[in-house]
């Protein structure tokens, strides 16, 4: 596994992550305005993750807070939500622990998928799971340094055509949907539909919120 990362990592940074690529990014729909999904007082329609062994979830001063757990803790989301054409945003901060901080499950048409931040030891970004292969293992995997009590902007975009994620705006994920099956690991399904997940990590969230996009066309 240790080989293969290596290889998706340089194969990013020395061939272009997104060198040759022909889609078009995904606009907001015409009046669409991001509705959120946590108001920083109350869970809301969210509800903590019955992961077993999951830290305590708690709000203070706007923020989410999931303490570190043995080993996944998170919050899964009860109310309705779009299987494509939709934009997912949050900010998350990896408060203590070594391992992904923000594990952010989501539809992908009649799938569901995780994009991980931080895995395998703190590094790792990529979809869990591609055509069966995690987010170690498969074209989407990439790495980044990731400061400790530092806020990250994530946004998960989701079409008909592709899934694109960012981090503080930079495209980290571009990946076309025809042709791919998407799925999520066995120890992510209490996460599904929509969810937020750590690994062994304490971390805080904040400015969960959602809208419609229009799907890109081809150049």
């Amino acid at each position: 596994m240790t080989s293969g990362i290596v290889h998706h990592v340089l194969l990013a940074v020395c061939c272009g992550f997104f060198a040759g690529s022909s889609i078009v990014d995904a606009a907001p729909s015409d009046g669409a305005q991001w509705e959120s999904l946590f108001d920083g007082t109350t869970l809301g329609k969210w509800k903590p993750t019955e992961f077993g062994g999951e830290g305590e979830v708690t709000i203070e001063d706007g923020v989410l807070d999931i303490a570190i757990g043995s080993d996944m803790s998170g919050i899964t989301w009860t109310g309705d939500f779009p299987r494509t054409d939709f934009e997912l945003e949050l900010d998350a901060r990896r408060d203590d622990g070594f391992d992904f901080f923000c594990g952010l499950t989501f539809p992908v048409g009649e799938g569901v998928c995780s994009l991980i931040v931080g895995g395998w030891g703190g590094t790792i970004v990529g979809l869990s799971s591609v055509d069966g292969y995690d987010a170690a293992e498969n074209d989407t995997t990439t790495a980044g340094d990731f400061e400790s009590d530092q806020w990250y902007t994530i946004r998960v975009q989701v079409t008909s055509k592709t899934i694109v994620c960012f981090i503080d705006d930079e495209k980290v994920v571009e990946q076309e949907r025809d042709g791919h099956t998407f799925d999520v690991r066995a120890e992510m399904l209490p996460s599904c539909p929509v969810g937020v997940a750590t690994y062994a990590t304490e971390a805080s969230f904040r400015n969960i919120r959602w809208r419609t996009i229009s799907s890109p066309t081809d150049e």
